[in-house]
């Protein structure tokens, strides 16, 4: 199939995490050539990216998995770039003094479009919540505004500085749940509308950047702490490898086997609106 779209400009949409920037080390250090393409990025928070999608806004753009399944005509599954929580994930957190279960507990989420929403209803079928900025949470938990915050990002690994317990640690109980599957969340997609032929081609730079941050891991997450929101370096690359790492380079069978899993009890327990086939950009 030729290009649907005569465009050399391909917008890169992703959340401003370390994470994130350290996977986009290659083109921005220039090791990574742009060939015909013009690369541009942009960062908003992954619920803002998941709502975009909707409107086919960005060429190339992170989300949700849970959001992929309401986007799968638009944007085709990029074989890289996923976030997964191997043995962990997001958190419920909650003070010392909170509650011990989620019966009757309201939990504040990052977005109803966001996997960990989805896990977590997996989880607690039924939860009641309320949304509220990822960023947010956790000091929302810490005042007393909320009995419960569901933490993705860093405040996985910041969340006992203010004193807070986790009640459940959702990338655990779906490894206990599957027999030892990562949990997906987050993925990267890009537009069908650009041909075969664009998206092969951005796929294949798009892996380059990401190969080239973990072969010059220390250079990539210098460039990435700026993007921790206050982590320091030991911190940094210690959520950097949380989530990049050989599953972030290439699903293989245990994160293709992962997303199965997840849409088919997605799926099973109506929280998708349609089984979703797991098929990659080639």
């Amino acid at each position: 199939m030729s290009d649907a779209v005569a465009t050399t400009r391909i917008t890169v949409a992703h959340s401003p995490d370390s994470d994130d920037a350290f996977m986009f080390y290659g083109f921005a250090c220039g090791a990574v050539e742009p060939g015909r393409f013009e690369i541009a990025q942009v960062l908003a928070d992954i619920e803002s990216l998941n709502r975009a999608a909707f409107e086919g806004r960005y060429e190339v753009t992170a989300v949700s998995v849970h959001a992929y399944a309401h986007l799968v005509d638009r944007y085709a599954l990029l074989p890289h770039g996923a976030s997964m929580g191997d043995r962990y994930g997001p958190m419920v957190v909650t003070r010392a003094d909170g509650p011990a279960t989620l019966d009757g507990v309201t939990v504040a989420i990052p977005g109803e479009l966001t996997t960990a929403y989805l896990a977590l209803q997996l989880y607690f079928p039924g939860v009641a919540w309320r949304v509220l900025p990822f960023d947010e949470i956790q000091p929302a938990v810490v005042e007393g505004t909320v009995d419960a915050g569901l933490l993705i990002h860093e405040g996985q690994l910041t969340y006992g500085d203010d004193g807070l317990r986790c009640l459940v640690d959702l990338g655990v109980w779906w490894a206990d749940r599957t027999g030892g599957l990562p949990l997906p969340l987050g993925c990267n997609v890009i537009r069908r509308d650009l041909g075969d032929d664009t998206m092969r081609e951005v796929s294949r730079m798009l892996h380059a950047s990401i190969a080239h941050a973990l072969e010059h891991r220390a250079d990539a997450v210098a460039y990435a702490l700026d993007f921790g929101r206050g982590l320091d370096v030991e911190r940094t690359d210690r959520f950097v490898g949380m989530y990049v790492n050989e599953l972030t380079l290439d699903y293989g069978p245990r994160g293709r086997a992962a997303l199965e899993r997840l849409f088919a009890e997605a799926y099973d327990a109506r929280l998708i609106p349609r089984p979703v086939a797991v098929e990659f950009v080639e």
